[in-house]
């Protein structure tokens, strides 16, 4: 009985020392979560207090009853680990402790980013390739996202830029030279550096960034003066060019020598540097002959050569820092300068100066009115002579010489084309030339041309000459002629439209052939003459017929033509009146035959209408009947008619005998 006493004091003791408890102490929670519902249920004993004690994480948790719950959105960034302390206390006495553990998860929310957006880094001309330029530390990104892993890629702006520039791995963003660099090639190259935090730009989500890299080639001392013109040049390398020239013996030239191809000249090779060059003789000048200028390079005789020979002078090129020099050689002839002619380049001048001009005008040149008329001579073997040429006219006294220049000499009264001839003379060789100026006096003197005027034309005087251009008159052309050819297509239409039908009816006449020569086949000629004596014309039925005051007179009768082999016609031949009466044919033709001669052979027949009537003019022409004729000639006319057409249809032309009228023909 005394145990069971003290096991139940034991029991009851370990009941009033139990506190809170939960079913879970440990959370993983991806950051940027929102939780709406508690993180946790805590169960508390009876007559205790569940509180949060001093170590929780300031903020983060909160207590609702017996619930805990998330009172942040969870960053990564900002904590990986969020600690909420429970405190279960009866009273004022902490009965028991619980620790809930909340990890955050990390997720890909944030973008790369560089320390610079655009960055520009001289690079020296001569470094070596595969240097690194820019090192690692001044390209990374950085990434708030502490797992990821970065990744870099290169793409170039300036076209070739990304052949020379390259980054030494994916993951590792140093740039390094790629190529050789080239300052006159380029001076300036510009790249995009791309950063992104997965591998796989489709992987959802994915960040990038980019960033401007700048690279100014800084020039090199890398080669030495380049004397011009190259014979050859890559930009890199110039076969430099050797010089000539040429002096006359017993002369000593106050000017700068003329050397072939040009004056001595050298520039640095490194054209970014471009320091100044300083010339010298190193050899080659025999008794001082010879003084180069220091600055310019230009070659000037000390002293005279008192006879031929060839000067090889060395020339050097040097910086002016005296890091790099260049040689070449200088070719002097010293000749004989005895003999040498100038030479002019045209052998007609044309000059052009205004009438009325007083002394001194200057003449214009005909080509280009705005430049004076200019006249110069030349020595091929000598050209530092051509300053010691001198120029004069020799022939007319309107004109003179003012150096190169044509001056008038006198008033100019008179208008005309003039001639003079202009002689030049080497005053140290004694060579002289001649050539011609063609000098036309006019009115007014032509203004320049390509000059604008008072007008705001663009040339000058011959604005009011040439209205047109060339291509204006040319569009005219065009327009008139396309005009010409619209009016001749009209003018043909409306010809066929108004004549077309005579035309054709003209046409069609002209084709028809005509056998044996006769207009109608159903007449030929017999072999005797019949009688064309007139008749009179009796009066028909109806109203009489008017006579005209003139009736047509039939020609003369000629002398009958031999009668024509017989022959079948292709075409029945015509009836007689009388024959057409009695037929009453569906056309109702009166037909009223003659005949007349022709002059060239041959009858023409006439056929009227039976609505003319009286009103036609009747011509009664006698014809003679005959049995042996009119059996003759039915044979030979009718050959595809019947034997009544045949009895019908005399030979002799006369009608038949019971038909009215039938002594007579009517026209």
């Amino acid at each position: 009985m005394g145990a069971w006493a003290l096991l139940l004091a034991l029991l009851l003791a370990l009941a009033q020392a139990q506190g809170c408890s939960v079913n879970q102490t440990l959370f993983q929670i991806e950051e940027n979560t929102v939780l709406s519902g508690p993180l946790v249920d805590i169960q508390v004993p009876q007559g205790q207090q569940v509180t949060l004690g001093p170590l929780s994480t300031p903020h983060a948790f909160r207590i609702q009853g017996n619930q805990l719950f998330l009172n942040v959105t969870p960053d990564y960034e900002d904590r990986t680990m969020l600690l909420a302390d429970l405190e279960c206390r009866r009273g004022d006495t902490v009965v028991s402790q619980l620790k809930v553990f909340v990890t955050v998860l990390d997720v890909n929310d944030n973008p790369p980013v560089f320390p610079f957006k655009v960055k520009t880094k001289k690079v020296p001309e001569d470094t070596k390739v595969n240097t690194i330029v820019i090192p690692q530390e001044e390209l990374a990104a950085t990434d708030l996202d502490k797992s990821d892993i970065l990744f870099y890629t290169l793409q170039e702006v300036t076209p070739g830029a990304g052949s020379v520039f390259s980054l030494v791995g994916t993951n590792f963003p140093a740039l390094r030279l790629a190529q050789p660099l080239d300052f006159d090639r380029s001076q300036n190259m510009t790249l995009r550096l791309r950063v992104r935090d997965t591998q796989d730009e489709s992987a959802v989500p994915s960040h990038s960034a980019t960033a401007t890299l700048v690279l100014e080639v800084q020039p090199a001392d890398r080669r030495p003066p380049w004397f011009l013109p190259c014979l050859y040049s890559d930009l890199l390398i110039c076969v430099q060019a050797q010089y000539q020239g040429a002096i006359p013996t017993g002369h000593k030239l106050p000017a700068p020598l003329t050397l072939r191809p040009g004056p001595i000249y050298a520039v640095d090779g490194d054209r970014g540097i471009n320091q100044r060059i300083i010339y010298s003789i190193l050899r080659g000048n025999e008794d001082g002959t010879f003084v180069i200028n220091a600055d310019s390079g230009n070659l000037t005789m000390a002293r005279s050569v008192p006879s031929p020979k060839t000067f090889l002078l060395l020339v050097k090129g040097e910086q002016e820092d005296r890091a790099r020099y260049s040689v070449t050689q200088v070719t002097i002839e010293a000749r004989d300068a005895a003999g040498s002619l100038p030479r002019f380049p045209q052998s007609l001048y044309r000059g052009a100066v205004a009438l009325g001009s007083g002394v001194g005008v200057a003449v214009k040149d005909a080509a280009d009115p705005s430049q004076p008329l200019r006249i110069q001579a030349q020595d091929p073997e000598f050209p530092d002579l051509n300053s010691a040429i001198t120029y004069e006219i020799t022939n007319n006294s309107d004109f003179r010489m003012d150096g190169e220049a044509v001056l008038t000499a006198a008033p100019l009264g008179q208008a005309g084309v003039f001639y003079a001839e202009v002689q030049a003379k080497n005053t140290v060789t004694a060579g002289t030339a001649t050539t011609v100026a063609e000098i036309q006096v006019s009115e007014q003197e032509p203004p320049p041309t390509g000059s604008t005027g008072a007008g705001g034309t663009g040339d000058g005087g011959h604005a009011e000459d040439q209205r047109f251009s060339a291509v204006e008159m040319g569009v005219l052309g065009g327009v008139l002629g396309s005009l010409l050819l619209l009016a001749l297509l009209a003018l043909v239409i409306l010809l066929h439209k108004h004549y077309g039908p005579w035309f054709q009816c003209c046409s069609s006449k002209a084709l028809e052939a005509q056998p044996y020569g006769f207009d109608n086949k159903a007449f030929l000629p017999d072999d005797r003459e019949p009688s064309w004596a007139p008749a009179p014309s009796p009066v028909p039925e109806g109203t009489p017929a008017e006579v005209p005051p003139e009736p047509p007179v039939p020609p003369p009768p000629t002398p009958p033509l031999p009668a024509p082999p017989a022959s079948p016609s292709p075409s029945r031949a015509p009836e007689s009146p009388a024959a057409a009466r009695d037929e009453g044919g569906p056309a109702g033709v009166r037909s009223i035959l003659t005949k007349e001669r022709r002059p060239e052979g041959g009858y023409k027949a006439v056929w009227f209408g039976e609505n003319i009537g009286a009103e036609a003019d009747v011509v009664v022409l006698n014809a003679p009947v005959s049995d042996a004729d009119g059996a003759g000639d039915s044979g030979s006319e009718g050959g595809d008619g019947s034997d009544d057409e045949g009895a019908d249809a005399g030979p002799g032309w006369g009608p038949r005998a019971d038909a009215p009228g039938t002594d007579s023909t009517y026209i």
